[in-house]
């Protein structure tokens, strides 16, 4: 298989694993709880190489996924004390995780395939090289990026939390007095969820990187949220941008010869503000209508009573 290929499968791959999850991530006004994350899980990134030293072991990606929860739950916690309030917590544990693995990158492993620029920006081209072959008697095959089946099993996972849990997730994501008052355990299911955009974050980031991966996360979403009126037609919108916008971004990136992940999160950021333009124009034409014809309506009544 062409390293173009291997590129483009592992980016929509990448794409559609990392949205999913993202539109509950939009609809519980989590976006920048991701952003936490993202920068968190490089200290269990670095434990994880420590133990394993390799890049792609599932002990590595569960050991970040640990690390950046470790911001969701050290928030809550330092939230219920009632002295700090807001993000603020947040904004006191990520950094000092986040610095916590710059200083372990640059004292530990400075002579190794493990620095700041690869785990925060990625690259999907590197990530495509290392390929599946297959050797048979005819000859041998590729069957496409070994890491392209990592993120398969991680879009996987997360198709199936989201369908077991669903009920639970809609109810404590628009509803959390009511989930709590019908006895479901919402900071549980808060928990789990987060782990999984933990898991997420961390497996797509040799291919997009830690930092640009809340772009992919949360911009499908948010375009998606624009237009939909039910969660089911969000969801498929969101896919649908999610493979549409990353194909594109993708393929600028080739054309530019520019870094595919920069590329792909600035085309998510022009495409959301351009349906946010759209959005707006849709609404200002629905109210000057309906305008018209409560004036065309009060018009008739008045004809009507003279």
């Amino acid at each position: 298989m062409s390293i173009f290929l291997a590129a483009l499968l592992l980016t929509l791959a990448t794409a559609i694993v990392t949205a999913i999850p993202g539109v509950f991530v939009v609809l519980r006004r989590s976006a920048m709880l991701v952003d936490g994350i993202g920068h968190a899980i490089l200290p269990g990134i670095v434990a994880g190489f420590i133990i394993t030293h390799n890049l792609e072991s599932p002990l590595l990606i569960a050991g970040a996924a640990l690390s950046g929860l470790v911001v969701v739950l050290g928030a809550e916690l330092i939230q219920r004390t009632g002295l700090v309030s807001g993000d603020a917590p947040q904004g006191l544990i990520f950094p000092a995780l986040f610095a916590a693995g710059v200083l372990a990158i640059t004292v530990g492993f400075g002579d190794i395939h493990l620095d700041i620029d690869m785990v925060m920006l990625g690259d999907v081209n590197l990530a495509a090289s290392g390929q599946w072959i297959i050797h048979t008697g005819a000859g041998a095959y590729s069957l496409g990026p070994t890491y392209l089946y990592l993120m398969l099993v991680m879009g996987l996972i997360n198709v199936a939390f989201i369908v077991l849990n669903y009920r639970q997730l809609k109810v404590t994501t628009f509803d959390p007095a009511f989930a709590r008052a019908t006895g479901i355990p919402a900071g549980t299911v808060n928990a789990l969820f987060m782990f999984l955009v933990s898991l997420t974050v961390t497996a797509a980031f040799e291919a997009i990187g830690a930092v640009l991966v809340i772009s992919l996360v949360v911009a499908p979403a948010a375009t998606a949220q624009l237009f939909a009126q039910r969660l089911v037609t969000m969801f498929a919108l969101t896919a649908v941008v999610a493979v549409a916008v990353g194909a594109g971004g993708f393929l600028l990136a080739y054309q530019l010869d520019a870094p595919t992940s920069a590329m792909m999160a600035v085309s998510y950021g022009v495409v959301f503000l351009a349906a946010l333009g759209l959005s707006r124009w849709q609404e200002r034409t629905r109210s000057a209508t309906a305008g018209s014809a409560l004036r065309r309506s009060q018009t008739g009544r008045a004809l009507s009573v003279d």
